[in-house]
This record gives C-alpha cells, sequence and structure tokens, in this order.
C-alpha cells in the first residue's frame, strides 16, 4: 500500500475515532520512509490527540514550526542524546533531509550524542527505535527465537515423515 493509500486511511480511522489505529499507520508508514517529514509532522499531530507532549515532540523535532514545550519534553524524558538519537529513527546522512532546518537539528543531535558516546555515531548506528519502554532482546525476543526453532524443527519431521511415507508407497 502506498503512502497516500495510507494517509487516507489514517484519515478515515482518526475520523471514525480509532486514533490508537491511525497512530500505528503512521509509525509503520515513519518505520518504511523515515526521511519523509510530513509523515513525521502528522505523527506528531496524532500524539497530541493522545496528550503526549513528548512523544509530539519527538516526530515534531525535525520541524522549524515545532512546538518548544513538546521538544522540551522529549529532551527532559530522554535527556541521554544518545537514546534521542535511536528515538529520532532517522536513517541516512542527515544531509539528505528535506529542509535545512531538519538538516541543522539532525546535525546537531548527532554531534551532540557522539560526544557523549566518546565515538562518532551515524545515523543508523544505535539501537534500532522502539516504542517508550519497549526492551531490546527481552525475554520476549528469546522465546520467540525458540519457537521459530521448535517450528523449524516440527516443520523438518513432518516432512521427513511424509518423504519416508511416499517412498514407502511409491516401494
Amino acid at each position: 500500500m502506498g503512502i497516500e493509500r495510507t494517509l487516507e486511511r489514517v484519515e478515515t480511522d482518526l475520523a471514525a475515532g480509532r486514533v490508537p489505529v491511525a497512530r500505528q499507520r503512521l509509525r509503520g508508514l515513519v518505520g518504511s520512509f523515515p526521511r519523509n517529514l510530513g509523515i513525521r509532522a502528522r505523527l506528531a499531530e496524532v500524539y497530541r490527540l493522545y496528550g503526549e507532549p513528548a512523544q509530539a515532540g519527538r516526530w515534531s523535532l525535525l520541524e522549524a514550526d515545532r512546538r518548544p514545550e513538546e521538544v522540551a519534553a522529549f529532551e527532559a524524558r530522554h535527556p541521554d542524546p544518545v537514546e534521542r538519537m535511536r528515538l529520532v529513527a532517522w536513517r541516512g546522512p542527515e544531509e539528505e533531509a528535506a529542509t535545512a532546518f531538519a538538516r541543522e537539528r539532525l546535525a546537531e543531535l548527532r554531534r551532540e550524542a557522539s560526544r557523549v558516546a566518546g565515538r562518532p555515531l551515524e545515523w543508523g548506528s544505535t539501537d534500532p527505535p522502539t516504542e517508550e519502554g519497549e526492551e531490546i532482546g527481552g525475554i520476549g525476543d528469546t522465546l520467540a527465537g525458540w519457537g521459530c526453532f521448535a517450528a523449524t524443527l516440527l516443520f523438518l519431521l513432518l516432512a521427513g515423515i511424509g518423504a519416508v511415507t511416499v517412498l514407502r508407497w511409491l516401494w
């Protein structure tokens, strides 16, 4: 589904009061098109509907007309610039941002995060973006990995039994 069609669905969801669904669609779009500033701005608007100023600040950070109190809420909730860099979820060099303001803001954040990390950081070199409070590599990931392993073993076992059955039938 294209950007325009997804944005139409977002508007339909919002009109029907399905704000969480609209938010999730926009999060998916940002994940697929992290350089699209319009999608980020729309996601910030949806977080405003939620009454989530820190998240609105997160997604409007690259907009010249962002609300300073929202950006301050985002920075207060996430004082570590490396974490903020990860949460902004930008991919690629900041020079590819659509506006001079976004390029300056991305470069400033990367410089600050690199200083704190004690090494040069590039966009995408930190952990992948997550929802607030979501852990990376937690018990859920471990269980999912074991579940995939068990499913693969079961598939191979059943395929082997099927192959033996067919060979016996042919002989």
